[in-house]
């Protein structure tokens, strides 16, 4: 088992700490709400100084392989200069927040979240923006709470997925277990596949000691938790069920993403938008 280095010698730990300065040299702090009598603890980045009347409200929603900090820190100055004001939580068994209940829903995590904006006083969205996993959560949103939210963008978000098309070979693995085990990485090996399946140019080449450093900082909180959201998300998902949504949206894909595939993006645009 190759040795991991120490806190100080991390290059992941030290990384994550350069996130988090840049997120409160941008003007942004961290809030931790306490929803359902505190059953759920939610952590958000909010305005230091928010101005609901002057700039509007903008919500980003991490992917399934990041959490807020290295999802989002690179978009920070572009969006704020824009003239937003940025709201961007953690998603449950996500960096700091989590839950006592037993709901792995994306709908739970979308009613999550939106307690979170109300509790900060948030009564309008902008616009709801969701990477891949944020992007369900982010059209739960969209759909349970139109008034509050006027456009969506959806970034390489396989929403429209069915349960059936992993064992019709739609994905590069067709079962459920297979995809838990590479989206929650916890060998070297492993986070090369899910490296590979997720960067139209992986590196050529990634040492060890580097891979073991991230999986112990950044994947093994949670795992049987994160693990219970992939297959809550998937299992007896069916197109049919899902509901439309009315406000304008964004689709944003990737043509050789291999995590969700192209048809999913005009499934979507099809069916649902």
């Amino acid at each position: 088992m190759p040795l991991l280095p120490s806190p100080f010698l991390s290059f992941t730990a030290n990384r994550d700490w350069c996130y988090k300065r840049s997120f409160i040299s941008a003007g942004l702090r961290l809030t931790v709400l306490h929803l359902q009598a505190g059953q759920s603890t939610l952590c958000c980045w909010t305005p230091r100084h928010p101005d609901p009347q002057t700039r509007p409200s903008l919500v980003l929603l991490h992917g399934f392989g990041a959490n807020a900090n290295w999802q989002w820190s690179s978009y920070l100055r572009p969006l704020i200069n824009a003239g937003f004001d940025l709201y961007i939580p953690d998603l449950l068994f996500f960096g700091g927040s989590y839950t006592t209940r037993s709901d792995r829903s994306d709908t739970f995590q979308a009613e999550c979240v939106m307690a979170a904006m109300k509790a900060m006083g948030v009564n309008r969205i902008r616009a709801v923006v969701g990477v891949s996993y944020g992007g369900f959560v982010g059209y739960r949103i969209a759909a349970m709470f139109e008034a509050m939210v006027e456009r969506v963008v959806l970034i390489c978000a396989g929403v429209c997925l069915e349960e059936k098309d992993v064992s019709e070979g739609m994905f590069v693995v067709d079962d459920l277990e297979e995809a838990a085990s590479i989206l929650l990485p916890q060998t070297p090996e492993r986070l090369r596949q899910l490296i590979r399946l997720s960067h139209c140019r992986p590196p050529p080449a990634l040492p060890t000691c580097f891979l073991s450093d991230f999986i112990h900082v950044m994947c093994t909180d949670y795992v049987d938790e994160k693990r219970e959201l992939i297959f809550a998300l998937i299992r007896d998902r069916k197109l049919s069920d899902l509901p439309k949504i009315s406000q304008p949206t964004l689709i944003i894909w990737g043509e050789q993403d291999q995590i969700f595939p192209l048809e999913l993006g005009h499934r979507l645009k099809r069916s649902c938008c």
